[in-house]
């Protein structure tokens, strides 16, 4: 049975959110009296946000859902500095048009997870309407002296600078300052009383809940979540080839988009150890379906992948556009057949494991020899699934299997299917 009375917390806590919050008996105390507004913010560094930030979206999803106020709070202001936290070097300065182009990138996005109308509908705000008419000695007078040099000099993000010898600017050192006003601003002219955020964000919470708490008196709360990472260890949504990108508009470019069947494969490959947690923290399904989904086993699971691709991606692109791209997957990997016609190459299941990808690319006729192969994967060209491979050593397994079927390709023109003979 969950401790708390608020549905905001069983939420957020039943479906793997929480990670650290400041006052957990307060907030849920708050959220239980009252529907509370709380924001996250979203620095303007690139014209789309990636499958990174997709579990901060659906934590204000959360908070509208339990009857909570979401603010999406664009940095127009903060990405002039650029965020030091778990970077090892300064971020590129960026020019104020850049940033006025990918604030209206990201901006396109969250309309897709969350309401902007109702009585707890999300609004959206650039915190440069206030940053940006800040005089220097009266932010100074009134808010640095609220900081002390020896906190934020034992703050992590400055801390490792230090210890590895890596230089921070005076630019960076600004940052928290900052973004922990924003929290003031916020407070003040949405009574908003709490910060939502990533693991990585705990510092820059913690001082904005201090801040507002000296300047207006006001009790404010901080929630984040941990670092979401796949039963491999790696980072959500770094893959082999680049970022998971949520727009799907190629006027933003392709290195900051994805279409919709890419973003549909994305989750189909999904870990078979990650498919609870991922339903859990990207889908809306109730968590006694998640519980039934996370006792299957063998082919079963398969079918549940397939059931994650078409949640998640019908909350970002449409129903539609979740089933088409179903169709496209089964037609390649079941039917062994795209609009070309792929080669389809059958194997014994005694043969199948432990197959080399060398060894698949030179029996599906893509590479001549193993040197061959080697090349290609050298050159980034070899992929298994749409997955780049970068192992010369990898060897397939059932995780690759997608209804029977292994799709490898070299490049964007060459491809077949391999298929277990059952």
């Amino acid at each position: 049975m969950n401790k708390y009375q608020s549905k905001l917390m069983q939420n957020l806590t039943e479906r793997g959110f929480l990670y650290q919050c400041t006052d957990p008996k307060g907030l849920d105390s708050l959220a239980y009296k009252e529907n509370l507004t709380g924001y996250i913010g979203f620095d303007c560094t690139a014209p789309s946000l990636h499958v990174g930030s997709l579990v901060q979206i659906m934590m204000l999803r959360q908070l509208q859902k339990a009857g909570g106020r979401p603010i999406i709070l664009l940095g127009g202001g903060t990405t002039k500095i650029g965020d030091p936290s778990d970077k090892d070097k300064s971020r590129p300065i960026l020019t104020d048009d850049l940033i006025k182009k990918n604030k209206e990138g990201i901006g396109r996005v969250f309309s897709k997870f969350l309401s902007f109308e109702g009585p707890n509908s999300a609004i959206i705000v650039d915190n440069n309407d206030w940053l940006g008419g800040l005089g220097y000695i009266n932010f100074l007078r009134d808010v640095g002296k609220l900081f002390t040099i020896n906190r934020m000099i034992a703050m992590e993000t400055v801390k490792r600078r230090i210890e590895n010898e890596l230089p921070m600017t005076f630019l960076e050192f600004n940052y928290p300052l900052l973004q922990s006003y924003d929290f003031v601003e916020l407070n003040k002219r949405y009574n908003c009383t709490l910060q939502l955020g990533g693991s990585d964000q705990w510092g820059n919470i913690t001082n904005g809940i201090d801040l507002t708490r000296r300047m207006s008196g006001a009790q404010c709360y901080g929630f984040t979540t941990p670092l979401i990472t796949t039963a491999s260890g790696g980072k959500m949504g770094k893959t082999a080839d680049g970022a998971i990108w949520l727009n799907s508009d190629t006027s933003l470019g392709e290195n900051y988009s994805k279409s919709s069947y890419d973003y549909w494969q994305f989750w189909r490959n999904t870990d078979d150890a990650d498919v609870g947690k991922f339903f859990k923290l990207f889908t809306d399904l109730p968590l006694s379906q998640i519980d039934d989904i996370e006792k299957l086993t063998g082919a079963d699971i398969n079918k549940a992948k397939i059931q994650l691709a078409n949640e998640v991606t019908a909350m970002l692109h449409g129903i539609k556009a979740a089933k088409e791209a179903e169709a496209t997957a089964r037609d390649t990997f079941e039917k062994g057949l795209n609009s070309t016609g792929l080669p389809t190459i059958m194997i014994e299941r005694n043969k199948f494991e432990g197959i080399g990808i060398l060894q698949a690319s030179v029996l599906t006729g893509l590479a001549s020899s193993n040197g061959e192969g080697r090349r290609h994967i050298k050159a980034g060209a070899l992929k298994i699934n749409g997955i780049k491979v970068e192992d010369f050593e990898y060897k397939l397994s059932k995780n690759d299997l997608e209804n029977g079927c292994i799709k490898i390709s070299i490049g964007k023109k060459k491809h077949a299917i391999l298929k277990l003979n059952n």
